[in-house]
């Protein structure tokens, strides 16, 4: 066969961290001979030659190449395109992993849209990655249509045959920003460019001790020095006009006034902080025209503003009047309807833990220069940002805790605005109510078992802000009762820790309110039981009721059904089949998966040659709960110590 996709992975001194992308590029669905994973070693000193040369023993689309130390990412990955041998190359980072479909479609999707580039969506765990670009599938993507400039790092799909064609590679030696250079070349000559939105395929991870070489700090002067590389490929292959504008825009929002705003600014020492500022004073001044900071945002644009006029200290203090802002999103009423997690959301902006206001009568104006101090600036950012409030935006997000991959749910929102008694200032409040529909919410498959957080998400007046939707009742810890979806027993809960809305999927037990059951609400009618629980069913639902005597297990075919409040358990029994014992239940909401899941009920059947009892299901003495909790916490422990014990093994 073809080699469809070679895999090509600069390696340093990765430790443990390259486990979970070995083990991801090893449970790929493409088969194992239509890619190949080249493992390019810089001169590593730790364990992992031996590791990877091992791995390559046994796996024979595993090759590995040793070499000097290069001092960063550029050589090892044109090592890596000089051995490939697929039609496509994929760059993935020795701390990173791939979704287990990665490959599989982004070849499928590149052949099938004739993409020189293929940009898959990406999660990050511990890292920002960009969350607009990944909204919807754009197979046809360009600088021009879709905010590709936001996504500059090399984790993508290129056709082989395109960087040969362009004789495109990497920068080499030690230095920053490779990746931006060889990126945007790609993006500006492409013939055509596809995202795919609705599958993670690449986990960014950000390592316990955070010595990921992207998290170091840099030496201002040579970052700077290699961006101007980056804005040299944009002028070479774009014309003076709003395109190179809002490319230029890019590397003047991302690189240069973010980093110079509220507590990531402050975070670092003031020579550093001031090393930083005169860098980025200079390269603004020869390399942007006044076209590029005007088409930022109202914030961004008076950083950029502060930045041309080199005033360092209004910097600072514009930074710290921006590090006490922060987001609130605070939930209403939850509820199913309709097989779906409905909730309300109030969304605003807050000073230092108060409602942030704005001026009322907000005007927009240009901004001449810049504001001659902080209240000034203030001011003029809270005027702009109340004339534009009718683009401000809420995105509600469901967000995997365990792997960080986050997906867009369906919002209605309204926006108002809220005067503050007689002062003349204003509230912009977002009112929203969402719903999360647990056999959809993934780009349309389930959500996997799992806890998922719920987060708002705002961009206003040049703020882009993101918060755990919370805090919620601190008396309850079940939001709203549990559901029965798609096969899945979802439960909406508050966090024990700060009271945000979160869903526990196919995890919850003693959550779930089934312990509330009465035994004199079941009924036995001939051979047919009907038990209330308290349940939300969306529409009938086949599930399987566990009868467990003390020496045998009857599995018993059974349905859920909306009723009133709950739902309604039915079930018909062989009364002949369970006579002379007690029986305990327990429920199966999806009869057909591959390891059933069940759910004890707090009653027992016994029964006798003509009919069937439901008798309560003894509680435990407090004795015995304290020995099952003592257990639990014993096995807990155990367990930690056994996988610390194995990473300690393949660390050796």
């Amino acid at each position: 066969m073809p080699v469809k996709v070679s895999v090509i992975v600069p390696v340093y001194n990765p430790g443990p961290y390259i486990e979970d992308c070995i083990t991801s590029l090893l449970k790929q669905s493409l088969p194992p001979d239509e890619y190949e994973v080249i493992f390019v070693d810089d001169g590593s000193t730790d364990q992992t030659p031996a590791r990877l040369d091992a791995l390559a023993a046994k796996e024979s689309r595993v090759r590995v190449i040793h070499q000097e130390n290069s001092g960063w990412s550029g050589k090892p990955r044109n090592v890596g395109i000089a051995a490939s041998q697929g039609e496509y190359v994929m760059f993935l980072d020795n701390d990173d992993y791939l979704g287990d479909e990665a490959l599989e479609r982004m070849y499928g999707y590149g052949v099938a849209n004739g993409a020189d580039v293929v940009v898959g969506k990406m999660a990050g765990q511990g890292r920002a990655v960009p969350v607009e670009l990944f909204r919807r599938n754009r197979p046809r993507a360009s600088v021009q249509n879709a905010p590709l400039i936001d996504s500059l790092t090399p984790h993508k799909m290129f056709r082989r045959a395109f960087l040969d064609e362009i004789g495109l590679r990497f920068p080499e030696g030690r230095r920053r920003l490779e990746d931006h250079v060889f990126v945007t070349e790609a993006y500006l000559r492409a013939a055509n460019v596809s995202v795919i939105g609705d599958y993670v395929c690449y986990y960014h991870v950000r390592r316990d001790d955070s010595s990921n070489a992207g998290f170091q700090r840099f030496d201002p002067v040579g970052y700077f020095k290699n961006l101007r590389e980056a804005l040299d490929v944009v002028e070479q292959y774009t014309e003076p006009g709003e395109v190179r504008d809002s490319l230029h825009r890019r590397w003047l929002r991302v690189e240069m006034v973010e980093r110079l705003r509220g507590k990531r600014f402050l975070a670092k020492p003031d020579d550093y902080r001031r090393k930083l500022f005169e860098e980025i004073h200079q390269i603004t001044a020869e390399r942007f025209g006044p076209g590029v900071a005007a088409g930022l945002q109202p914030t961004q644009q008076v950083v950029a503003a502060l930045i041309t006029a080199d005033r360092y200290d209004d910097v600072v203090a514009f930074a710290e009047w921006e590090a006490g802002l922060a987001l609130s999103a605070k939930p209403g009423t939850v509820e199913w309807r309709d097989g779906r997690v409905q909730f309300d959301v109030v969304a605003e902006f807050t000073a230092s833990g108060t409602p942030l206001t704005f001026p009322g009568g907000g005007v927009r104006t240009p901004l001449d220069g810049p504001p001659a101090d902080l209240a000034e600036a203030v001011a003029w950012v809270g005027a702009d940002t109340v004339a534009r409030f009718g683009q401000a935006t809420l995105d509600l997000l469901v967000r995997e805790r365990s792997s960080a991959a986050q997906y867009f749910q369906p919002v209605e929102v309204t926006r108002e605005i809220v005067p503050v008694e007689d002062s003349g200032q204003v509230r912009l409040m977002l009112r929203a109510t969402a719903a999360v529909d647990p056999a959809g919410a993934v780009d349309g498959a389930p959500l996997r078992a799992g806890l998922w957080d719920t987060y708002a998400r705002v961009r206003l007046g040049g703020w882009s802000k993101e918060s755990r939707v919370g805090p919620g009742p601190r008396k309850a810890r079940a939001a709203t009762s549990a559901g029965v979806v798609g096969g899945r027993v979802v439960l909406p809960y508050w966090t024990d820790q700060h009271g945000n809305l979160s869903l526990d999927v196919d995890r919850a037990n003693q959550r779930l309110g089934l312990s509330r059951l009465d035994p004199e609400t079941v009924s036995v009618s001939g051979s047919r039981l009907r038990a209330p629980l308290p349940l939300h069913v969306p529409a009938e639902t086949a599930v399987l009721l566990r009868l467990t005597s003390s020496d045998r297990t009857v599995d018993v075919p059974g349905t859920l059904s909306p009723a009133g409040d709950g739902t309604l358990l039915e079930a018909a029994l062989t009364v002949a089949d369970l006579s002379g014992a007690t029986w305990r239940t327990a429920l199966c909401a999806a009869p057909d998966a591959v390891e059933p899941r069940f759910l004890p009920l707090p009653l027992a059947l016994r029964a006798d040659p003509n009919a069937v009892k439901v008798v309560r299901t003894p509680r435990p003495s407090a004795l015995r709960r304290l020995a099952r909790r003592a257990r639990r916490a014993l096995a807990a422990v155990l367990r930690r110590r056994t996988a610390a014990r194995a990473a300690k093994a393949r660390r050796a």
